[in-house]
Formats: C-alpha cells, structure tokens, sequence
C-alpha cells in the first residue's frame, strides 16, 4: 500500500508539473492580495501590523479554495477517478496520496513565501515564525476539508461557488486560531494554546477526511 500511496503522490505531482500555470495562479493570488493591502491601507506600521496576520491567512484560505477544483476534475474527465474506485487498493489510501500532492503543490508554497510577504506588515521574527508554524499545520486541514467538498461537488454544474459555500463555514476555526496565534505572539502572550487547538483539527481531520472524501466520490460517480 505504501508503494500505491508513493505512485498517486508522484503522478500528481509530475502532472502538476507539467500544468505549472495552475499551480503559479494561486500562488500569484496569494502574493497579489497580500501585497495589495498595504498600498490600499498606508504606511501606518501599527495598523499594518495589527492586521498583518489576519491578512495572510485570509489570502490564504481563498488561495487554497481556488485550488480545490483541479484536486478531481483532471482525473473525473478521463475515466482514471473510475479506475481508482474500482482499484483493490483502499479509496482512502488513495484519496489521501491526492490531497497530500495537492498540499505540496498549493499549500507548502504559501507556507514557505508567508515570511516574505509577512516583513510588508512590520511583522517581527517571532511573529513569523508562529506564522509559518500556525499555517504548517493549518493549511493540510484546509487541504483535506476542502477535499471533501470537491469531491461532493464533482462534476456538478457551478461546482466552485457550491464547495465555496460548502467548506468555508467549516475554514473559519482555522482561520481563528491561525491568525490568533500570531496576535498572541506579538501581544506578549504565549501562542502554544492556538498551535495546539490547528493540531487538534488537524488530527481527527486526517483520519475522517480521507474516509468521508472516499465516500463523497462514490456518490459522484454514482
């Protein structure tokens, strides 16, 4: 099984690859909204930083919804989604290989360029740091919930604006406590508790997601 799991993680990523295009879009997302809010804002440093973390993840979350709708549709066009199904291999192990290509290839990008965009807002080095850190664990969550919603969504006409409507009430914890962490930090406080609480979601979410995403497949397909 670990063989099959390494084989859907390398041909996503190789096919991702190859359609860089749509891996760059969201990651020009990511850095054109972030970047925007400081020339709409001005230069007062103390409003840029006080809303510095929350900006940052707010971009985020919309950057990984705009990836949400190639997890699938590639493979639901041409028949291999079918052939996955069928497969004497568990759904779940599959589903989980899929989400962990798209985070690599949407999610771990916005992790490591944060940093960057995270100096516009007069963030200090500790802040970015939890940022990086909050937004490690909290992008894969954002990744597997969203799996479920693209795979309810499947082919479904106006699939996009439903699995917005579908994933986004459940990304606000997320977002809560991803940006909650980094004001802890520059209040002074300790921002464990907030790392602690995306780790929380982050467990149960890679144990049910992948199960629940199985099963939202084989409805659509059905």
């Amino acid at each position: 099984m670990w063989a099959v799991f390494q084989c859907v993680v390398r041909r996503d990523l190789t096919l991702a690859m190859r359609r860089r295009a749509d891996v760059l879009t969201t990651l020009f997302f990511f850095v054109i909204v972030v970047s925007l809010f400081p020339l709409g804002v001005g230069p007062e440093m103390d409003i840029l930083r006080m809303m510095g973390a929350g900006v940052v993840w707010v971009a985020a979350l919309l950057a990984s919804m705009l990836s949400l709708g190639r997890m699938f549709s590639a493979d639901y066009a041409d028949g291999t989604l079918e052939q996955m199904v069928l497969s004497p291999q568990p759904l779940t192990l599959l589903v989980l290989g899929k989400v962990l290509s798209h985070w690599l290839t949407s999610g771990l990008p916005l992790v490591l360029i944060a940093p960057l965009l995270g100096i516009q807002f007069g963030l200090s080095t500790q802040a970015l740091l939890i940022l990086v850190m909050a937004l490690l664990l909290g992008t894969p969550v954002l990744s597997l919930i969203g799996a479920v919603g693209a795979a309810l969504t499947l082919g479904l006409r106006g699939g996009g604006v439903l699995v917005s409507l579908l994933v986004l009430p459940l990304y606000i914890p997320v977002l809560i406590f991803g940006a909650g962490a980094v004001d802890a930090s520059m209040s002074g406080l300790a921002a464990q508790a907030h790392l602690a609480l995306l780790g929380a979601f982050l467990a149960p979410a890679l144990v049910f997601a992948p199960w629940a995403t199985g099963w939202a497949l084989r409805i659509s397909l059905d």
